[in-house]
C-alpha cells in the first residue's frame, strides 16, 4: 500500500496519534515515509499543525500540508470563512501521487469523518481515495455509539467501493468498561473488517522515544506491527 488514507469515524479520536504509530512502524522497518495533510484547520499560521505532531511523535518523515485555515470547523466552512480557496480531492490526490512516487509510504490525514465537506460541492475525503484507489485505515472509539459510527463508516466506503484497510481504536482506556471489552469483538463485525490496533490511552503524551518504541506493539500485521487481535480481544472479554 503506497498510499493509505487514515479517516475516523468522528473528530477527536486519536487519527493524528494513529498516524504517527502507522509512520513510526513504517520507519522502524526502514521504509521512507511521507504525511500529507490536505486542510489543517483551528491553528494558526505559525503554530505546529498535525502532519508536524506525527513528525515529532514518529521520528523523520515527509511533511506536508495543502491549505490552512484559522477556525476550528470542517474543512469547506472553514475555508468559506476564512475567504481562502477550499482543498478539492483532485489536488488532494495529485499532491499523495507525487509524494508516492518518493516515498514507500504515503498517509493522508482527513480531518474528522469520512463525509466531512471539504469544498462546496460537498466533495470528501472519501472522493480523494477513490481517485487513489488507496484504502482507508478507519480510526475509531472504544466505547458505547462506536459500533453505529462504525457501522456507518463502513457503509459509505462499501457503497464508494472503497476498501477498509482495518479498524483501529484511537484510543484504548487504561480501565476497559464492560462496552469496550464487548465492542472489540463486534467492530471487526460490523466494519467487515480487521480489527487493526489499539494505542493506548495517552500515547501522544509519551516521549517520542517512548512512542516509537511501544507503535509497532500497538498495531496488527495489517499495518507492519506485532499487535495480535485474537489474543488482545481474549484477554479482554467479559466474563
Amino acid at each position: 500500500m503506497a498510499v493509505v488514507v487514515v479517516s475516523g469515524t468522528g473528530t477527536e479520536i486519536g487519527k493524528t496519534v494513529v498516524t504517527a504509530a502507522v509512520a513510526a512502524t513504517a520507519l522502524a522497518a526502514g521504509r521512507s515515509v511521507a504525511v500529507l495533510k490536505p486542510a489543517q484547520t483551528g491553528v494558526g499560521p505559525d503554530e505546529p499543525g498535525d502532519a508536524a505532531e506525527v513528525a515529532r511523535l514518529a521520528g523523520r518523515l515527509t511533511t506536508a500540508e495543502l491549505a490552512r485555515f484559522p477556525e476550528p470547523l470542517a474543512p469547506s466552512t472553514a475555508a468559506r470563512r476564512a475567504g481562502l480557496a477550499p482543498v478539492r480531492p483532485d489536488r488532494i490526490a495529485e499532491a499523495a501521487e507525487k509524494l508516492a512516487a518518493e516515498h514507500d509510504l504515503v498517509l493522508v490525514e482527513g480531518a474528522g469523518g469520512l463525509l466531512v465537506r471539504f469544498d462546496e460541492q460537498g466533495a470528501t475525503l472519501a472522493d480523494a481515495a477513490r481517485l487513489l484507489s488507496a484504502p482507508v485505515l478507519v480510526v475509531t472509539t472504544a466505547g458505547l455509539g462506536t459500533l453505529n459510527a462504525t457501522t456507518l463508516t463502513a457503509e459509505a466506503l462499501r457503497a464508494r467501493r472503497l476498501t477498509c484497510a482495518g479498524v483501529v481504536i484511537g484510543s484504548w482506556p487504561d480501565d476497559p468498561d464492560l462496552a469496550d471489552r464487548c465492542n472489540l469483538a463486534e467492530l471487526p463485525e460490523v466494519a467487515d473488517a480487521p480489527l487493526a490496533g489499539a494505542v493506548p490511552q495517552r500515547a501522544g503524551a509519551l516521549s517520542p522515544a517512548d512512542f516509537r518504541a511501544g507503535a509497532p506493539g500497538w498495531l496488527g500485521p495489517e499495518l507492519g506491527g506485532t499487535w495480535c487481535a485474537r489474543s488482545f480481544t481474549a484477554g479482554m472479554a467479559p466474563e
